[in-house]
């Protein structure tokens, strides 16, 4: 078998999961693409992950959105910032037919989400309505949650929460328009309510923008008895300097 793999490399040597450049490891970024994406290394606010200026400890960093106004979870990270090459693995993942970029995003996800993760806590994809799941074929969230869960062993449902009704796209509201957008179309699944009860629940979801989304998502958490709730994206949208 390892004979038969190394035959099928040299036939057909592993590209780069943006570009046609080679690399060494199937799933790898190229040097170029590498330099290109824009990882979250630095100081970041503990609650929705945007970078922040400065060091310091990120367990009490806050950003001042998140200091005026709480989301209703207690920690959150993202692994890129939404821009650029991240940008484009986002869409390409989202809408592109590419669910084989869920397995490197989420490696880089389960890095940048260590700070938050507890023994045992539930991995919860956002879920998307029946009708986008029938067009997209795949819902690109439950595919990183089912990644993330084979990389830390922490347990996972793919139909945690459902989305009761199917809501208006996101793209071009503001922050209260998006809030009221989503509101109350998301609700735990019936069958696996008790799964939430007194329990850590970690949502999964790809990008974070205003956080309404991520936000009825963790009410829904919250009304079905978790008793605590992070966020984990694989990038977080943030405002220009």
């Amino acid at each position: 078998m390892l004979g038969m793999q190394r035959a099928l490399s040299l036939i057909y040597p592993d590209q780069c999961i943006l570009c046609p450049e080679l690399v060494e490891t199937t799933g790898g970024l190229c040097a170029s693409c590498w330099r290109e994406m824009p990882f979250l290394r630095g100081l970041v606010c503990n609650t929705c992950g945007v970078s922040l200026p400065g060091h310091g400890d990120a367990e009490v960093a806050q950003c001042d959105e998140c200091l005026v106004m709480a989301p209703p979870w207690v920690a959150g990270r993202a692994a890129l910032a939404y821009r650029d090459k991240a940008r484009r693995l986002v869409l390409l993942l989202k809408h592109g037919d590419r669910p084989d970029l869920a397995g490197p995003a989420a490696s880089w996800m389960e890095a940048a989400g260590r700070p938050i993760m507890t023994p045992d806590m539930l991995l919860g994809p956002v879920p998307i309505h029946w009708s986008r799941l029938i067009s997209r074929r795949y819902n690109q969230s439950v595919e990183l949650g089912r990644k993330l869960s084979r990389q830390t062993g922490l347990p996972f449902c793919p139909d945690a929460l459902c989305r009761t009704r199917r809501t208006p796209v996101q793209d071009g509201l503001g922050v209260d328009a998006r809030r009221a957008n989503v509101a109350g179309a998301v609700c735990a699944n019936p069958r696996h309510r008790a799964q939430f009860a007194g329990r850590d629940i970690c949502l999964i979801d790809d990008v974070m923008t205003s956080g309404a989304t991520l936000s009825a998502a963790a009410d829904a958490c919250h009304d079905a008895g978790a008793r605590r709730v992070t966020v984990l994206v694989l990038a977080r949208v943030e405002k220009a300097p």
